[in-house]
């Protein structure tokens, strides 16, 4: 079998790696001769490159990428087609639907296993991961993928495995950018919403049109939504099945009431799978906090609070939880502009220090700028390494509290070690 990877983004390269895994021959192409490829799993070894100032190809045993440039006549060689999740609903998409070239329509035994979708802005891999421990704690066989950006195996990686594995339920962390392609892919039986905040507004332009996108998503669904959550009224009149859910009552380990919401989905979802009581109580009793997602360390006298809030809702979120004497800040890409509002909260916040660190990108300059523009009076510092935020950690570590967050899953998941392996040894 031979597969088509269009868009070499995070799913693009998500979905070559697992194709060579599962024995596909893949053909890749990006019109951009600049891309990215690291996390491509390419044996450069044993390749050849042909290149010129405007295109590149690289070819091995089982895969052709072409850079600058696409090959009709390979793709139309192909057996199926994987598409980056962007494209879908342009006419190049909307031509594969028709003739049903996409990857999901010609492996689909996926289709055919329950499938829970957890949805939203902020919360979703915690809820998601939540989910799998209390279903695999009740015997259930689970298979666990979806959004590239939670750290999880892309859909196409999802849809692959389900192919080859017998399992009981399909658990999909669905990015809210992504709501009308994971729709086409998947039949959902239950999708859970945890929240709907202020991210993406580059792709959504407004919150109504996010509402809007939520409510097709829904359409003739048992869904899941906080018993407060704005616009109920309109994703109950869309779902099969609308039913409320509440922040979790018993014991749980995990920091923050955004927490007990997004184990009260999980739990909520259980309950209606009939997953006896006992078992949910107890593993959420023992659950331990997503690696990169919000954890607490001591540190001397301080509390040291770490995990990614790259949005302005989840950052708000953790800062009405304490009293942070410094919060370090993980700056975003060049071109997400949208996301330096967290540097609104954070100014609004007014705490002594904000510390500036590359988290996606070096864009330190603008998240200086911006700071200035607000009137932020506090101390700005900027650092560039690991070893210059432990530093700072260890002066600002007799204060209550300290926030490390912001963008940057990777670099924020190394500090989170080595912050966790000094309170270890204190």
């Amino acid at each position: 079998m031979k597969a088509a990877v269009i868009g070499l983004g995070v799913e693009g390269k998500k979905a070559v790696n697992s194709l060579l895994k599962h024995g596909w021959e893949v053909y890749a192409t990006d019109l951009n001769i600049n891309v990215d490829l690291s996390g491509l799993d390419l044996p450069m070894l044993d390749m050849n490159m042909i290149e010129d100032k405007e295109t590149v190809s690289i070819v091995g045993e089982k895969i052709t990428v072409d850079l600058g440039f696409t090959n009709s006549y390979a793709i139309e060689n192909c057996d199926a087609i994987a598409i980056s999740p962007s494209m879908y609903g342009g006419a190049f998409a909307e031509r594969l639907l028709k003739d049903g070239e996409l990857l999901s329509d010609v492996v689909t035994r996926h289709k055919d296993i329950f499938t829970i979708g957890i949805t939203g802005t902020n919360g979703k891999t915690t809820t998601v991961h939540m989910l799998k421990s209390i279903l695999e704690g009740a015997g259930k066989k689970v298979l666990v993928g979806g959004n590239g950006g939670g750290g999880f195996s892309g859909y196409y990686d999802l849809i692959l495995d389900a192919q080859e594995g017998d399992y009981d339920i399909l658990l999909v962390e669905v990015c809210d950018m992504t709501l009308d392609f994971a729709n086409y892919c998947f039949d959902f039986d239950m999708v859970g919403l945890t929240n709907i905040g202020n991210d993406h507004m580059d792709v959504h332009k407004t919150i109504a049109n996010y509402k809007n996108s939520l409510v097709r998503f829904f359409a003739d669904k048992t869904i899941f939504t906080a018993f407060n959550q704005d616009f109920n009224s309109d994703f109950k009149e869309s779902a099969r099945t609308a039913i409320p859910y509440f922040a979790y009552q018993d014991e749980l380990k995990l920091v923050g009431k955004f927490n007990l919401l997004n184990a009260g989905l999980a739990s909520a979802i259980c309950r209606e799978l009939k997953v006896p009581k006992d078992v949910i109580k107890s593993t959420l009793a023992e659950f331990k906090a997503v690696e990169g997602r919000l954890d607490v360390y001591k540190i001397n006298d301080a509390e040291v609070y770490v995990g990614k809030t790259d949005n302005s809702d989840a950052l708000a979120s953790v800062l009405s939880e304490k009293n942070f004497y410094a919060l370090f800040i993980g700056t975003p890409r060049h071109n997400e502009v949208h996301r330096l509002d967290i540097l609104d909260v954070a100014a609004n916040y007014n705490p002594e220090v904000i510390v500036l660190f590359p988290g996606l990108d070096d864009t330190l300059d603008i998240a200086i700028y911006r700071l200035n523009s607000l009137g932020y009076m506090g101390n700005i510092i900027t650092v560039n390494t690991l070893d210059q935020i432990i530093e700072l950690v260890a002066e600002y570590s007799h204060e209550e509290a300290i926030l490390i967050g912001g963008n940057g899953q990777d670099v924020i998941i190394e500090i989170q070690e080595r912050i966790r392996q000094i309170s270890e040894k204190l």
